[in-house]
């Protein structure tokens, strides 16, 4: 376990400090710092990280941590769940036992992920796309019980 630990703490300096654009491009780097690792477990990893790719200003591609900060990858390291605000977020909507949520490009993944780690019992989980998160709500809860569990991870004014 403690493999894995140093690997994913190695994957997320990478990260923060190049422009990683490939999967194969981070396996390289990786074994430049003698870790060796297969694309089926750099992969696990990445998804794990919660890590997404977005269009680089620069063109390509690279790697980002979406609506996360120093503290919250510490946290992601740990297997901490992290509750906090996304900066990312654009609306909130219900539709039957769904709530679906707007958010920037690249920032659903993350929303998501903090919604699932919040073990809140009013949800069964969620499904991200690139800027669209769906939570499904358990049998009986309303509405607004799901609102107020949600209001936790958006913005202050953005909770409607």
């Amino acid at each position: 376990m403690k493999n894995k630990r140093n690997r994913l703490q190695l994957i997320v300096e990478l990260i923060k400090g190049n422009c990683i654009g490939s999967q194969s491009e981070l396996a390289k780097r990786l074994k430049d710092q003698g870790i060796e690792v297969t694309q089926a477990t750099l992969s696990r990893d990445l998804k794990a990280l919660k890590i997404t790719k977005v269009a680089a200003d620069e063109g390509g591609y690279k790697y980002i941590f979406p609506g996360t900060t120093e503290l919250q990858n510490t946290r992601l390291l740990s297997g901490l769940p992290i509750a906090g605000q996304h900066m990312g977020f654009a609306s909130l909507e219900f539709s039957g036992n769904f709530a679906v949520m707007k958010t920037r490009n690249g920032y659903a993944a993350g929303l998501a992920y903090d919604i699932d780690m919040s073990y809140a019992p009013e949800f069964l989980g969620t499904i991200a796309g690139a800027d669209t998160v769906f939570a499904i709500l358990r049998e009986g809860v309303t509405h607004e019980q799901a609102r107020r569990v949600l209001k936790q991870f958006l913005p202050d004014g953005q909770n409607n």
